[in-house]
């Protein structure tokens, strides 16, 4: 038996089906845009552990701050006994993030555990219990989380109930048959049937919809959102779990927009690979919440607010806002020019802001509509070719594509020279 499936049988007598694997090699080790499995074989990782790794697997300078708060100590609970690199990774943040006027943060693990803390937030500045998501958004697979995510399978069949006063409004997406007015209409049609906007404490949603398919959210629909927002007294929340720290080819997703969150999850690339994640917000906001209303054991590791501190150095110090939109561009290109060959499978033209880049696979050239059998069976034949990617959208039909921003040209091209022979595969079979 190889080294990957004796690991795979042990994986599936020792940890349940429930925790879904894209894959069925096993990790031995990585490097910035590269991995190579148990048996050695060497991968291009156009996957980035889910957008965790904007800075690469592994980066030196990540490595060595976490490596000297290893030599201090690794945690004392930040509710017990507070340290410096908490303070000073809020104090970094706060100075950044596009919010208006003074902010504050508050750090947890997950980002499941920092968009369900921005609802407790909001529910308690403004004495209002409902809130208000859009379909296909994701924003984690806790109760209250998944109560959020709009999209049934596989995040909440089985489960049971859901959360109570959680609303979902139609996406704009023209690829699904949704305008913006129907999105601006069902609001209506939601405040005059089912909540009324003074019980609404917060909207909620992705600057740019991730596992929804990589939709970018309409300029007029987040500036339509911020004035009703004002208008109604509801705070508006960004999820940037996903597309956070550089991805977008800007730091923060919502610096695309002229209007400003009022609170911000962040997560997965903020701290390099190392288990973090947090809340950015209004302080006067921030501060509605009694002491001990919010917190967590781990929350705020020391080691992984080290290396989130060596991210922020590592964006800065090598261009990485300006790297995505370099790599975005290459990407892009090459996309489009696959659009137009009947020797490959049907794709969609490119989209996404920065080097956040998805395609969809689709039925038959001409058509739009998508093809989630055939974008699986993309990913298994890229695979074996040697490239990991992920699909998602939904109908799991979209490719997503979340290269480090650190991985080098020749890596880049390398991932889609292999793309493109698994594109050109059923052709050649």
């Amino acid at each position: 038996m190889s080294a990957n499936a004796d690991l795979h049988a042990r994986r599936t007598a020792a940890v349940p089906r429930g925790v879904a694997n894209a894959t069925a090699v096993y990790a031995a080790r990585a490097e910035n845009a590269e991995l190579w499995d148990a048996e050695g074989r060497r991968y291009v990782d156009f996957a980035g552990g889910i957008a965790v790794l904007n800075v690469g697997h592994r980066h030196p300078r990540v490595i060595e701050a976490v490596q000297r708060q290893l030599d201090l100590y690794t945690h004392t609970a930040f509710q017990i006994v507070p340290y410096e690199p908490y303070i000073a990774l809020a104090e970094r943040l706060n100075a950044v993030a596009p919010i208006d006027g003074p902010a504050k943060t508050i750090f947890f693990t997950t980002g499941a555990e920092a968009v369900e803390n921005t609802v407790k937030i909001a529910r308690a500045a403004t004495g209002r219990s409902a809130v208000i998501a859009f379909v296909n958004g994701f924003h984690g697979r806790t109760q209250l989380t998944m109560g959020l995510t709009g999209k049934v399978a596989p995040y909440k069949r089985g489960f049971g109930p859901g959360p109570a006063e959680v609303y979902h409004l139609p996406f704009p997406n023209d690829r699904y048959g949704v305008s913006l007015d129907d999105t601006l209409r069902a609001l209506q049609f939601l405040f005059a049937a089912d909540v009324a906007p003074d019980r609404v404490a917060a909207i909620i949603l992705e600057p740019v919809q991730g596992e929804g398919g990589f939709n970018p959210v309409p300029v007029e629909l987040m500036s339509a959102l911020r004035a009703l927002c004002d208008e109604h007294g509801i705070l508006l929340i960004a999820d940037e779990v996903q597309t956070g720290f550089a991805r977008t080819g800007k730091l923060f997703a919502m610096e695309h927009y002229s209007v400003k969150a009022d609170l911000i999850s962040v997560a997965k690339s903020m701290a390099g690979g190392f288990p973090l994640s947090g809340v950015i917000g209004r302080a006067e906001i921030m501060d509605r919440v009694d002491p001990g209303g919010l917190g967590g054991t781990y929350g705020g590791s020391p080691v992984a607010c080290a290396a989130a501190l060596a991210v922020l150095d590592v964006i800065e110090a090598e261009g990485l806002v300006e790297r995505a939109n370099v790599v975005g561009a290459a990407l892009t290109e090459r996309l489009r020019s696959f659009t137009t060959r009947n020797d490959l499978l049907p794709v969609s033209p490119p989209r996404g802001p920065g080097a956040m880049v998805a395609f969809d696979v689709l039925a038959s050239h001409g058509s739009r509509e998508p093809d989630g059998a055939a974008a699986k069976a993309l990913t298994g034949r890229a695979l074996e070719k040697g490239l990991v990617i992920l699909s998602c959208g939904q109908f799991g039909e979209t490719i997503r594509i979340l290269v480090p921003l650190t991985a080098s040209d020749a890596v880049i091209e390398e991932g889609m020279d292999i793309l493109e022979a698994a594109l050109a595969a059923p052709q050649d079979a």
